[in-house]
């Protein structure tokens, strides 16, 4: 992007803020521009000097229409999980034209980054301190699969409006053989069965009644602490979706690297809070394994394309952990299904290894 383009974007931000009544002195106002993490769009700390301090998201340039679909799911999906009661930023302002998004500010710290500050202090004991934590954001999370799928349109998803079977084979394993196989890791030769695999593991996936709100990217750098309150950011791929997967989004957490028995203490407390809303916790558990192992091959598709197409470094680090997570879930009962994946993985650590 070149300069007179990024002036250009500021100055429709600066006359957007004026025309809805937010500033009365564009020269008053400043606009710092912040880290993005994985996604393409810009945003920016932005300082009134009369109302306050809030974060103002515009769509990235590389696709525009795509982009403006986009903010529109996020303005609507917003909009309605606010309404529902489930702690998102508020949405102050929206510019249909441009998808401009003036959200409430909620500081700088996400739930990674006081994980790291724990970590660093208190070494092993960081989980018996944080714990608690996390059984309230599974409540929070409980709470938002349900509600927020109460009068949820459809519509206003930009991406797809359920999660299924075509997109687990093209968008998670599918992603994961093409962007960390083959383009990261140089990979060519794969057992012809490996794409039988893939479709057992979707199909099984599938069962899952998917009708329920999915945030799809629930993890630790989407959930962010302010005044010492969760709220969850990111939601702008949200569909209709199967519970089991934002809890395997959290628990399996590459950034989070949660321990394995504090992952079944949290998924423990999970199940006894779906009985409190009268749902099947055994019905939950026949399909939570194959939901987390789609997830998990999302993870590893999403770092390797972040990490060598968009020469995005940060993500590099977390590969390594997230396929121990992946042959962790193999080698557990579920993997009898998938020798060939799991052949697989221990391929892929030897080559990480090196």
């Amino acid at each position: 992007m070149t300069h007179s383009d990024k002036n250009n974007q500021q100055q429709q931000i600066l006359d957007f803020l004026h025309k809805e009544g937010f500033v009365a002195d564009i020269e008053k106002v400043s606009l710092a521009p912040l880290a993005g993490d994985g996604s393409s769009r810009m945003f920016f700390k932005i300082k009134t000097g009369m109302n306050g301090i809030f974060c103002g998201v515009l769509p990235g340039n590389e696709n525009v229409k795509k982009g403006i679909a986009e903010a529109h799911a996020a303005y609507n999906i917003g909009s309605h999980l606010q309404k529902r009661g489930i702690p998102v930023p508020a949405i102050h302002a929206f510019n249909p034209e441009n998808g401009f998004i003036l959200f409430e500010d909620l500081g700088d710290t996400l739930l990674y980054d006081e994980l790291q500050e724990r970590k660093n202090k208190s070494g092993q004991q960081v989980w018996e301190l944080t714990k608690e934590r996390y059984k309230e954001i599974i409540e929070l999370l409980l709470y938002m699969q349900i509600s927020g799928s109460v009068r949820f349109d459809r519509k206003w998803c930009w991406d797809t409006q359920r999660y299924d079977k075509k997109l687990m084979l093209e968008k998670e394993s599918g992603y994961f053989m093409q962007a960390f196989c083959r383009d990261l890791l140089g990979m060519q030769n794969f057992s012809p069965k490996l794409s039988d695999e893939f479709k057992q593991l979707a199909g099984r996936a599938a069962r899952q009644p998917a009708v329920y709100f999915l945030h799809r990217d629930f993890q630790s750098r989407n959930i962010m602490v302010a005044a010492g309150e969760v709220r969850f950011i990111d939601f702008q791929g949200g569909r209709l979706g199967p519970l089991g997967y934002d809890l395997a989004s959290l628990l399996i957490d590459p950034y989070a690297q949660i321990p394995a028995e504090i992952q079944q203490e949290l998924l423990d407390h999970y199940l006894e809070q779906l009985c409190t809303y009268g749902l099947d916790d055994l019905a939950f558990l026949r399909g939570y394994k194959s939901l987390a192992l789609q997830r998990n091959l999302q993870i590893l598709g999403a770092f390797a394309f972040l990490s060598e197409h968009k020469q995005k470094v940060f993500f590099k680090q977390f590969i390594l952990p997230a396929t121990y997570s992946l042959q962790h879930l193999l080698n557990g009962p579920e993997g009898d299904n998938y020798p060939h994946l799991l052949k697989l993985s221990e391929k892929i650590l030897g080559l990480l290894d090196k």
